[in-house]
């Protein structure tokens, strides 16, 4: 008889060819603009990556997903941001759950094998909520004030998350919490959406995003299994939250952006081609200015793609030196796509500023990759810290 922990549903192997990943970013946009100006979960372009089998594919081959690696994950979270980085964001917090499941195993099957039943039926969407209101992110240092209280058959939860991209529509939470043990150990609680206890709080209003719901979220004695705690493990007695340094999984979140970039010089190049002043009697894109400015956008792409592709390349090659450098490579690819739009902005002046323009919300869109830990200044200081170190330190 097959339980449920061994029966293996029927996910979509994802079609990774230009042609379907052009199709899926058309899919997406079509509906990208209503969802930014309403703030709603973003279903339409969410279903449209469910069914092409985007969100499940770095499920791992051993639980019946294509197992993809890095490489593959950003050229999908690339497209998916192109047509709505709101779609993308949300995707890749659920992408990066899978890849962490296929590389720890730490759910418990049974719970791990609902989870692939229903994202085989619908978009199931998953997200670690880490950032406290008090603490704010975790990358900066510090533990959880979220608790763990165990008791003879289950963890009872309380705290409040802030920034928890999903909102009510996620359907698994992966909290941030530390436990009342002693000593303490700090993981992460696995909570299905549908537990008492899970009050949401419409927090998010905000520049960029506006369709990924980032709301708060409050734990009230919440009950889940004692199997639900997700350990993070402990070096030398001292915790260090995994997001103070880049790696290879966070760079599924800059992808997104290089998709926010491409979808602004898509932008630019139309109004570009259609924008026919009266004194000049033809369309600026036949001008040499706008044509530089086109190059410079085109410029700051082929950096940020260069840099994301060449370094997970190198990455997978084993290169030495270069995991330690995940931090700065980020910072310079979140400085292209950002000078990219801003480039396209500032060549068209108001028309670009309109919310009729693509261009205004791309804009707003692309800044938001400057806050995805680890950031700038924390990137460039670890860097700065490691070139001044005396030698053998």
């Amino acid at each position: 008889m097959t339980t449920t922990a061994t029966r293996r549903p029927a996910l979509t192997a994802p079609d990774l060819s230009p042609p379907a990943l052009a199709a899926l970013t058309a899919d997406i946009a079509a509906t990208a603009a209503e969802y930014d100006r309403t703030g709603a979960v973003p279903e339409s372009g969410l279903l449209v990556a469910h069914r092409g089998g985007y969100l499940t594919a770095t499920v791992a081959a051993v639980d019946g997903g294509p197992g993809l690696g890095h490489r593959d994950v950003v050229r999908i979270l690339a497209a998916i941001g192109e047509g709505d980085p709101s779609v993308g964001l949300i995707a890749a917090n659920t992408l990066a759950a899978h890849q962490a499941q296929a590389t720890t195993r730490g759910w418990p099957a049974d719970l791990y094998a609902e989870v692939l039943a229903r994202s085989a039926e619908r978009p199931t969407l998953l997200n670690v909520i880490r950032a406290e209101p008090e603490l704010g992110a975790p990358a900066r240092g510090g533990l959880p004030a979220t608790t763990a209280r165990r008791t003879d058959r289950a963890w009872i939860l309380n705290g409040r998350k802030s920034f928890a991209t999903g909102g009510t529509a996620l359907a698994y939470h992966l909290v941030w919490a530390v436990t009342d043990e002693t000593p303490p150990r700090v993981g992460h609680v696995i909570v299905p959406a549908d537990t008492g206890g899970v009050s949401w709080h419409d927090t998010w209003d905000h520049l960029g995003l506006r369709a990924s719901n980032t709301h708060d979220v409050t734990y009230t004695n919440v009950e889940v299994p004692l199997g639900n705690f997700l350990e993070i493990p402990v070096q030398d007695g001292v915790y260090r939250d995994p997001s103070a340094a880049a790696g290879p999984t966070s760079f599924g979140h800059v992808a997104l952006y290089i998709g926010v970039a491409r979808a602004a010089r898509r932008a630019f190049a139309d109004f570009a081609r259609t924008r026919v002043p009266t004194a000049l009697g033809h369309p600026i894109a036949d001008t040499e200015r706008i044509r530089s400015v086109a190059g410079e956008i085109e410029a700051q792409i082929v950096q940020a793609e260069t840099l994301l592709y060449g370094t997970l390349h190198r990455l997978q090659a084993g290169e030495p030196d270069v995991a330690e450098r995940l931090s700065v490579v980020k910072v310079l690819i979140a400085r292209s796509v950002v000078t990219a739009v801003q480039t396209a902005v500032a060549a068209l002046g108001n028309a670009a500023l309109t919310r009729h323009n693509p261009l205004e919300r791309h804009l707003r869109d692309v800044l938001c990759v400057r806050v995805h830990p680890p950031q700038e200044d924390a990137a460039l200081l670890a860097a700065g810290r490691a070139v001044l170190a005396t030698p053998g330190e």
